[in-house]
């Protein structure tokens, strides 16, 4: 399948689907000599794992990974890196009932238009399944970025009408974890974790909000014209599944500001680096990144399978009613947060190796 691949110079390829015997990836152009901490990795799928809270999709996967190339004495060695992670709580009889049918803003009808067939356990593919792989392949990222000084963050900042309004730093979200909803903000969890609770009584699901936030990045990295940095976490946030938004910096906000209030003033620290005293570019001028740190949101529609009937139709074009079955998530961005800071991790650790070849 086309489309399965993410990256220039460091670059994943990811494969297998929601039911099938395992997903994995294969990671491309990590350079040698990066210490590869298999616990780290482990740690960052178990944050992304089902089954963690009462308030995410019940389906009990331990995600184990298993390295199979590319790390030889704990460090790797410039070679493919491969690792596989063995699905073991398939249930696929769960979809033998939309077998011929399109479940309403799901991928099955666009599946079958574009290959003639579809894998409809659970999605096959398309399922947020997938996205394990890429975490574990962020992991490997975010090993290399730390080497460099660089670091990646992610929180839950809205769940439906609730939402912090401060923005926060990565000193503060090492703390978030403290709560299932992964919020830095404990009161305001509370609240999101009781309205997630709600609607998963209630057979529905709803959307949110996840806040990025990239610190130490060094200026430069990025292209100025077609491969912008912010276009290419862009285009990474919304490969998640659910994703339906992306902004950076002032975002959607800044239109409401005069060019005299957004600009970004220089200044020099007295470390003698460039600074701005303001941060509505979000870390990212002209596409290429200015030393600032990166912060960027990602909306998260609500879960698109809900135990109501709801009209549809089969591949026979026949009216169908269709009832959600199986195990989801009644709200996505908990389980977000650290596919957002892999793909994130993922586009920094490409644009530092491309940054390489840019000058002497």
């Amino acid at each position: 399948m086309a489309g399965s691949s993410f990256g220039q110079l460091f670059k994943i390829s990811t494969f297998g689907e929601s039911h099938g015997r395992a997903i994995g990836v294969i990671v491309d152009g990590c350079p040698a000599g990066v210490d590869i901490d298999l616990d780290y990795i482990q740690t960052q799928l178990a944050r992304r794992r089902p089954g963690q809270s009462a308030i995410v999709t019940q389906r009990k996967e331990g995600d184990q990974v298993e390295l199979l190339s590319g790390v030889f004495e704990g460090q790797s060695t410039g070679t493919p890196i491969a690792m596989v992670i063995y699905n073991q709580d398939a249930r696929s009889k769960d979809y033998s009932h939309i077998a011929d049918k399109f479940r309403p803003s799901h991928a099955d009808f666009t599946f079958q238009k574009k290959y003639g067939l579809r894998d409809y356990r659970g999605g096959g593919r398309s399922s947020a399944r997938e996205t394990a792989a890429r975490v574990a392949a962020g992991a490997i990222a975010q090993l290399f970025l730390q080497q460099h000084g660089i670091t990646v963050g992610a929180y839950v900042s809205q769940v439906g009408h609730l939402r912090c309004e401060q923005r926060y730093d990565l000193a503060v979200l090492r703390e978030q974890e403290e709560n299932i909803v992964r919020c830095p903000e404990s009161d305001t969890a509370e609240k999101m974790i009781a309205l997630i609770r709600e609607v998963r009584k209630a057979g529905d699901t709803i959307g949110g909000v996840v806040n990025g936030v990239i610190e130490n990045c060094p200026a430069g990295l990025g292209e100025p014209v077609f491969d912008k940095l912010h276009a290419e976490l862009g285009k990474a946030m919304l490969s998640i599944n659910a994703c339906k938004g992306f902004e950076y910096g002032s975002g959607f906000d800044g239109i409401t500001m005069r060019g005299s209030q957004h600009n970004d003033i220089f200044y020099t620290d007295d470390q003698g680096d460039i600074k701005t005293r303001s941060n509505h570019s979000g870390g990212v001028q002209g596409g290429i990144s200015n030393g600032m740190p990166i912060y960027f949101r990602c909306a998260f529609k609500p879960v698109a399978t809900i135990v109501t009937a709801q009209e549809s139709v089969n591949k026979a074009g026949e009216s169908v009613e269709v009832t959600g079955k199986g195990r989801h998530d009644p709200c996505v961005v908990p389980r977000a947060v650290p596919i957002v800071e892999a793909m994130a991790a993922l586009v920094v650790a490409d644009h530092l190796l491309r940054q390489r070849s840019a000058k002497v």
